[in-house]
């Protein structure tokens, strides 16, 4: 499991370099953007869409860094949040610029076909198992999350699955897949909604569902679910970002409604991976919290690659 982590994390850094972007803020992690210098005049093309995972949004995330990417290049994102399924086939139909997504292996498979370039590992959180604070299948003393899905499936204990395609989707099949579990009936519901909506179905049927821990903890007070099973290394969630390629659209959307804004996709990709945009990341919930939502991981090659691992397997 570890060699596939390593693998997953490195991949992630496989993409080519950009030079950081210098961004300026005085208030890390607030969500303030007043900043000392006046606005950047904003570019000839100055719409930019970015498709990204609904956890990037429910968590707050971007309501912290848009506005001081706005303010500092003069850009207006226009963010569409979906399962990262939805965001990766926007950017393959050229619906979307740039892409800040969670599932390596499907992102792996859009930069293989030339569909995404300039692919930049970002941060990093994990997902968890939450569910009532009965724990009706017994999950939380169970050895890890495989072992969790299969209490579940045995009691038939409710289970919220997002159905939608979603990087979190993606990892809780997978789960299931190596539970040897086929999930079906009337224990195993899906929303087909993002992260916040199914956390809210599941704290209102008293069920159990997989998170990442970011839109969690940001939703955390209105909840009636607990963290029952976390901290093993297949729950580790890497989020990467990168540009639609404008070559890929011409030569195979060549009637698309719209021409891929290339140099607004860079300088966001450019502003995600920037130190002080990754302190921000950093920063990001600690207020709140007392604690991260997201870790910064621009820029770890193969030695730091273990960072993250050691991190999480605390």
């Amino acid at each position: 499991m570890l060699v596939l982590i390593f693998a997953i994390v490195l991949s992630g850094c496989g993409g080519a370099k950009t030079e950081p972007a210098k961004t300026e803020t005085s208030s890390p992690g607030t969500g303030a953007a007043n900043q000392e210098s006046s606005p950047t005049p904003a570019p000839e093309n100055n719409e930019l869409i970015l498709s990204t995972t609904t956890s990037t949004q429910d968590s707050g995330l971007l309501d912290v860094l848009i506005p001081i990417f706005e303010q500092k290049t003069g850009y207006k994102v226009k963010p569409i949040a979906v399962g990262t399924g939805q965001a990766l086939a926007m950017g393959e139909k050229g619906d979307a610029d740039v892409m800040l997504v969670h599932a390596p292996e499907s992102e792996m498979a859009l930069v293989d076909k030339g569909a995404a370039i300039n692919r930049q590992l970002v941060m990093h959180n994990d997902f968890i198992i939450v569910g009532p604070k009965d724990d009706p299948a017994g999950i939380k003393n169970v050895k890890d999350s495989v072992e969790a899905f299969k209490a579940i499936a045995e009691k038939q204990a409710v289970f919220i699955s997002r159905g939608d395609d979603s990087g979190t989707n993606k990892k809780e099949l997978d789960i299931w897949k190596k539970a040897g579990e086929k999930p079906e009936g009337k224990w195993y519901q899906s929303t087909g909604q993002g992260m916040g909506a199914t956390l809210d179905v599941a704290s209102e049927k008293a069920a159990y569902t997989l998170t990442d821990r970011g839109t969690y903890l940001a939703k955390k007070d209105k909840l009636q679910l607990e963290i029952l099973k976390e901290g093993d290394a297949s729950l580790l969630n890497i989020y990467h970002v990168m540009q639609t390629n404008p070559e890929y659209i011409k030569k195979n959307n060549p009637n698309a409604a719209r021409m891929i804004n290339e140099q607004g996709a860079k300088a966001f990709v450019d502003f995600m991976v920037a130190p002080d945009t990754q302190k921000i990341i950093g920063e990001f919930g600690k207020d709140k919290f007392g604690q991260p939502l997201f870790f910064p991981d621009a820029g770890k090659d193969e030695k730091n690659a273990g960072e993250i691992i050691r991190y999480y397997l605390r």
